[in-house]
């Protein structure tokens, strides 16, 4: 397939000699307006690559405060026609930051596989994880959106055997993205030695680039990550900050959130130097 935004930025980050650091958040919350103003913001907050959750009623893989960034979401109206034009709004001032949208197949399903990478390619979507579907369901979505030139980025875990592993790799393109621990997100960060075992075993099989993900919530564990893979992924840590700014006012949310991803990008672009 064709160089995406995704390649680039990795290309970019290894001729940089550092580390991405890729932020998690929900499209839509808690409300457009001010998802909106935290996507514009990340990428001078130091974000490489942005994530976004598609708000979906049942996020099976996700711990409270992503199943309730969701339900926010929702709550105000949030949709895959909206967070579609979340993405094509930022894209009016960023033409270069990789947006991958990350969620379930339910709501691609419902939208129709044609019509979804359509309007997602045209609206300047990078990428896509949905953890939901296996390597033996690749021609439902992974094939066609690679035929469009979108990444599909596949999730390793902890349980993921050398037997499983080339299954996984096989359509993977872009980044994979390797899930530190076993449970739903939120969950405790993993042993940082089992990670470094984890990324030499991967690097075995691949030679796309690997971010790794599940639990870093502190500069100190992302400048760990850093310095094994090549991308810190965090989630759970920034919906935290945005809910709590949230008890305060939108404004308060949207400020706790950047604060906190350039704490966290400053640990990841200082770990090694």
């Amino acid at each position: 397939m064709l160089e995406t935004r995704i390649d680039r930025r990795f290309a970019k980050l290894k001729a940089e000699g550092r580390a991405g650091f890729i932020t998690f958040l929900t499209a839509g919350d808690p409300d457009y307006d001010t998802s909106l103003e935290i996507l514009n913001g990340l990428p001078a907050a130091g974000a490489d690559v942005i994530e976004l959750g598609m708000p979906f009623s049942d996020p099976m893989a996700d711990g409270p405060a992503i199943q309730a960034s969701s339900l926010r979401a929702l709550k105000a109206g949030a949709s895959m026609k909206t967070t579609l034009e979340l993405v094509r709004a930022f894209r009016k001032g960023d033409d270069e930051t990789p947006i991958v949208l990350m969620g379930y197949y339910n709501p691609v399903y419902q939208y129709g596989v044609p019509q979804f990478l359509n309007d997602s390619k045209a609206a300047g979507v990078d990428g896509l994880i949905i953890v939901d579907l296996p390597p033996e369901e690749d021609s439902e979505l992974c094939v066609p959106a690679r035929e469009a030139g979108v990444n599909f980025i596949r999730l390793a875990t902890p349980t993921t055997d050398n037997r499983r592993l080339p299954a996984v790799l096989a359509n993977s393109s872009g980044f994979v993205y390797y899930v530190s621990v076993t449970g739903i997100t939120g969950a405790k960060s993993g042993a940082l030695g089992d990670v470094a075992q984890a990324v030499a075993r991967l690097r075995a099989g691949t030679q796309l680039p690997l971010a790794i993900g599940f639990g870093i919530r502190t500069g100190e564990q992302a400048a760990g990550i850093a310095k094994v893979a090549d991308a810190a992924v965090v989630g759970s840590a920034l919906v935290d900050a945005l809910a709590e700014g949230l008890k305060t006012s939108p404004a308060a949310a949207i400020s706790n959130v950047l604060a906190q991803a350039g704490t966290l990008a400053k640990a990841v672009r200082a770990a090694r130097t």
